[in-house]
């Protein structure tokens, strides 16, 4: 278990801020890693050739060691969408196959889909909600020999309900069908292994549950597709040093596998600094000790909202981050506002509403969560005790 970490935030003591899965707060030390790499660039003379490949190389290298991955197969990328749109160009899909995706997935992890599909008189397949939470023998059914690809996340976004991605993962080598994740809401706060999923694409935006700012993420290739089309063609991408001589030259080698996915100027000196300081940190705590510090945390909040008839999916099929709640007769009226004028803040998703803490979260919070819970409820906390 880890001890509380409030004190590495700039978050009051009267917040409580459970809202992680939206965006999560910065740490002293990854805002400092930012600020000083702006900085740099008031004085450019001292950013050397070198310097526009290090930052990089050490995200790649922080990143992979978070997904036991190699760091050869990372590309640097600004959002989950553009992970997605470099997958959906490499993967083939032919005519009267399907996608597999999940009801309410997140829309980064849809849309090029979709038009995949269409593009290739193809059919994408949604798998309904389970009463019982759980995914996977919906899923596991779902795949056939029809099945080009399978895109799915590690954790439904709107409620925190788990996929099995090892039993996916086997379906889809067992048919033939490509393996495509965005586990933006799982990366960071629960362990995961790229080479017992074996998914075939995999992304992450940076600014949840890496802790990490806006606009940077991260695309794992495997390696048969590391051969295939970029979105971009950055002449950073193309070389293994820099060789600012041959910067014009159109016949540059692609030497360095995932790199030549990159977004343009990868090198980015204030987002990569600042990433690695966040992700330096997601290291040294463990994301296995942060789930188990993190479920141990949410399990309170679970049950009393059981106690009380509301749902929470079983923990066994929740992740441990996760909390998402749902009323019998629907969400009550502006719930989430009237818990934000508590300063308790949290997300409705879909009709769930989800509470996502992390090491800053303390015991104050939660019992300010359950207070504003009961609010909602027409109790009070005395009456509830």
């Amino acid at each position: 278990m880890i001890e509380n970490q409030r004190a590495l935030f700039d978050i009051p003591k009267e917040i409580a801020y459970l809202n992680c899965a939206y965006l999560s707060p910065l740490m002293h030390s990854v805002l400092e890693a930012g600020r000083r790499g702006l900085e740099r660039k008031a004085r450019p003379w001292e950013i050397g050739g070198d310097d526009f490949w290090l930052g990089p190389n050490r995200a790649r290298e922080l990143f992979a060691g978070l997904i036991n991955a190699d760091a050869e197969g990372v590309a640097l990328v600004p959002s989950a969408s553009y992970g997605m749109a470099t997958a959906a160009s490499n993967l083939p899909l032919g005519k009267g196959q399907n996608i597999v995706l999940l009801e309410e997935q997140f829309p980064s992890n849809v849309v090029h889909w979709v038009e995949l599909a269409e593009a290739n008189s193809a059919e994408v397949i949604r798998v309904s909600r389970p009463a019982d939470s759980d995914w996977t023998p919906r899923i596991l059914e779902a795949i056939d020999a029809r099945t080009g690809v399978v895109a799915l996340p590690n954790c439904h976004w709107t409620d925190g309900t788990l996929v099995d991605l090892v039993a996916v993962g086997a379906r889809c080598r067992e048919v033939g069908a490509a393996l495509a994740l965005d586990i933006t809401q799982s990366i960071g706060a629960m362990p995961f292994d790229v080479a017992t999923v074996q998914p075939d694409f995999l992304v992450a935006a940076g600014y949840k549950w890496l802790m990490a700012p806006y606009s940077i993420g991260f695309l794992w290739v495997a390696p048969k597709y590391r051969a295939g089309k970029a979105l971009e063609v950055g002449f950073i991408a193309r070389a293994t040093h820099p060789l600012f001589k041959d910067q014009v030259a159109r016949d540059m080698p692609f030497e360095i596998g995932a790199h030549r996915f990159d977004v343009g100027e990868s090198a980015n000196f204030a987002l990569v600094p600042a990433a690695c300081a966040a992700m330096e940190q997601l290291a040294a705590w463990g994301p296995a000790a942060i789930q188990k510090t993190l479920a141990a945390y949410t399990a309170p909040i679970a049950a009393w909202a059981r106690e009380r008839g509301l749902r929470v999916a079983t923990d066994p099929l929740r992740a441990g981050h996760f909390v998402g709640i749902r009323f019998p007769g629907g969400l009550p009226e502006g719930a989430v506002e009237r818990l934000a004028a508590r300063n308790v803040f949290v997300s409705k998703r879909g009709d769930s509403l989800r509470a996502t803490p992390h090491l800053y979260n303390d015991e104050a919070d939660r019992a300010r969560l359950l207070d504003g819970l009961a609010h909602l409820l027409g109790e009070s906390r005395k009456e509830v005790a």
